[in-house]
């Protein structure tokens, strides 16, 4: 019955100014009102919900201020030049700096690739990708350059 997740919520301090960063990242604008946009991540599939609110710098936890956008593992390949070019920072992330991703995460049995940088007020984004589904090898978290040098 469940055939994907349809949306996720976001809090922004401007809304304005968080819908152009989102509209960067190739998110179209759907719907808007005073103090919340929605925007397309896959139209018609899937959409990003943006709460203006005084209170959008709530203390970080991954459960209430992080989303991952799934991007094709081809794409993925320049995703870090991609992200430079739009003038995103690429952040720190599980003790691995900027320059040292993509990262590939063993999530045994799967393998993702995955990079990591904050929207306007903090939030949390992940672009990731499927490398390897359900194969019986346990890896170290590495950067994709090793991955692929290993």
């Amino acid at each position: 019955m469940i055939k994907g997740l349809y949306e996720a919520h976001l809090p922004v301090s401007d809304l304005q100014k968080s819908i152009e960063f989102y509209k960067k990242l190739g998110l179209e604008l759907a719907y808007v009102q005073e103090k919340l946009a929605f925007l397309w991540i896959d139209k018609g599939e899937s959409w990003l919900g943006l709460w203006e609110s005084d209170n959008a710098l709530l203390a970080y936890h991954p459960s209430i201020r992080h989303i991952a956008f799934k991007m094709d593992k081809d794409d993925f390949e320049h995703v870090k030049d991609w992200l430079q070019s739009i003038d995103i920072e690429i952040r720190t992330a599980f003790g691995f700096s900027p320059e040292q991703q993509p990262l590939v995460l063993p999530n045994h049995p799967h393998a993702h690739a995955a990079i990591y940088f904050a929207d306007l007020d903090g939030n949390s984004i992940e672009l990731i990708t499927p490398l390897r589904l359900d194969e019986d090898e346990v890896f170290t978290m590495m950067s994709l350059k090793n991955w692929y040098t290993n």
